[in-house]
This record gives C-alpha cells, sequence and structure tokens, in this order.
C-alpha cells in the first residue's frame, strides 16, 4: 500500500447513505490516497467499510478506529481477511479501545487497555478461517497516544493513527515507534482566516474531547497544563489541535507532521461551524497536488 499521499478522516454519520458512495468517489477523483471514517454511535464499523470499498475503485478505506469492545476478536479478523480477498490491497483495519463514556454509552464494557487490546491481537491471529485466504492480510494499525500502547502497536501490528495531536507529539510518538512502523497522522483543519470565527468553531469541536482524561494526559507530555484544558481550552491548545487559516497555512500544518515522522497525514475537514459533518470547500482545496 501506498500512503504517501494525504487521506480524509471523517465522521460518516452524518451524511445520508445516498450520499456516502459519492462522496467516497469524490474522495477518490481527488487523489487522495486514503478515506478513514470512525466509529461512533451509528454505522457499524465494518459494515460500512464493506459499502464504501463496493463504491470506488483504487481508493483505500480504512476503520479509524473500529472499536474492539463492540466486536469479538474473530469478527474482526475475519472480516478484514474477507475484505481483504474481496478487495485487495484496499483495506486497512485500524483498531481502537475509546474511552471509558464512550463504551457505556455504547453498552459494551471497558477494562485495562493495553492487555485487553495485547489479548485481542493475539485473538485475532489464531482465529480459524475456512474461507480463501486473501493475497495478503490487511494492515492493522492501532489509534496509539501513550506509551504502552504505541509499544504494543509496534510490536504486533504495522502501525498507529493518531488524533487530536500536534505535530510535536507526532514527533515523540516515532521516537517511540521506531522507523520502521506507519504513523499515521490525523489534523483536523478549518478554512478560515479570521481569528475569532475560527477559534470559535475550533472550540465547539474540542469541546467534547476536553474533558476526557487521556487526551489531557498525552497533550501534558508536550507542554499543555491544566489551565489549557478550561473555558474551552486555551488559544494555544486550539492553534495546536485545530490547524486554521489560509490554504497555504494550514498545508503548513499538515507538512509539520510529515517532518516531524509522519508517513501519512490525514485531514478531518471540519464545517465552518466546527461540526463533523465533511466541508467539500476544505477537502477539495487541499487536495494532493500534482
Amino acid at each position: 500500500m501506498n500512503l504517501a499521499a494525504p487521506g480524509v478522516f471523517c465522521f460518516l454519520d452524518s451524511l445520508a447513505g445516498s450520499a456516502l458512495g459519492p462522496f467516497a468517489r469524490k474522495v477518490e477523483r481527488l487523489g487522495y490516497s486514503v478515506l478513514w471514517y470512525t466509529e461512533g454511535f451509528g454505522r457499524e464499523s465494518l459494515s460500512l467499510g464493506t459499502y464504501l470499498l463496493s463504491q470506488t475503485e483504487r481508493l483505500i478505506i480504512a476503520s479509524g478506529i473500529a472499536v474492539a469492545f463492540c466486536r469479538e476478536p474473530i469478527a474482526a479478523s475475519n472480516a478484514a481477511r474477507a475484505l481483504s480477498e474481496l478487495f485487495p490491497g484496499r483495506f486497512i483495519l485500524g483498531l481502537g479501545v475509546s474511552n471509558a463514556a464512550g463504551n457505556q454509552r455504547r453498552g459494551v464494557r471497558y477494562e485495562s487497555p493495553v492487555a485487553f487490546m495485547r489479548g485481542y491481537l493475539g485473538g485475532m491471529k489464531t482465529a480459524p478461517y475456512g474461507a480463501p485466504p486473501p493475497p495478503t492480510d490487511a494492515p492493522v494499525v492501532l489509534g496509539s497516544l501513550h506509551p504502552r500502547m504505541i509499544a504494543l502497536a509496534a510490536a504486533e501490528t504495522a502501525g498507529v493513527l493518531t488524533y487530536f495531536t500536534p505535530p510535536e507529539k507526532t514527533a515523540q510518538i516515532r521516537a517511540a515507534l521506531g522507523l520502521e512502523k506507519w504513523l499515521c497522522a490525523e489534523q483536523a483543519v478549518l478554512l478560515e482566516q479570521d481569528a475569532t470565527r475560527a477559534r470559535a468553531a475550533a472550540r465547539a469541536y474540542m469541546s467534547s474531547y476536553l474533558g476526557i482524561p487521556h487526551y489531557a494526559t498525552m497533550l501534558g507530555t508536550v507542554g499543555f497544563k491544566p489551565a489549557d484544558f478550561v473555558d474551552g481550552g486555551s488559544d494555544q491548545l486550539v492553534d495546536a489541535i485545530v490547524a486554521w487559516g489560509s490554504e497555504d497555512t494550514v498545508r503548513s500544518r499538515l507538512a509539520a507532521h510529515r517532518a516531524a515522522g509522519a508517513d501519512h497525514v490525514c485531514i478531518l475537514p471540519l464545517g465552518p461551524d466546527g461540526s463533523l459533518r465533511p466541508d467539500d470547500r476544505a477537502i477539495e482545496a487541499l487536495a494532493p497536488r500534482g
């Protein structure tokens, strides 16, 4: 798989089913390499991935991330095997654990993340599979922000997918991950040059994350203090998490992730109001050049 070109990272539950195929084909037509899609409280991840693959021809489709607590290891493993047979070289299985509050809302358990994921990966590897094997297995990446999960990803998977991280954190993760594994970095973007409007939209997006402890812990390793997380987030924190401004300014942030060690950078194109509905204007403006 060639992940050199940028990707798009999207929350697709805001789109009607009839819009999903045209949206994925647009991402493909614009030259992006990967369409990453989330799993929240809507469409089931692997079903959605199957549909997106069926609607495109070359685009790599990647779960970013499928919540491991929502399915048994054999379900994740054999779905990935089936998709890799039916759509060779076009599916990445991104796995993660979400968080305690999110899983409580889903009605599934939450336990020690690293121990659980280690056992889960082991269960995937030993799961029986009676259909014809794929030419190659789908790569697995972990949604990883903390040292022990990054170490597990380095030892057992193809690499990591980051989220809500500035380039300084990308550099830290690359140092911990080593040079041989994929580092796929997500970056939220807003094509808004007015600072007041841009930061208001960014805060609307960030609000649901600022109260989740592991984001504060992770960002504390690159210099952010508890005071940065109150009252909607400090300007410094907002500007670190959401790249806003002109097209050239935003592209500079994407380049900073690459310079910090990312193999692949994917944009989260926030709506003008900070909503999660993908912003077509940003997707078009930030498409790969030449």
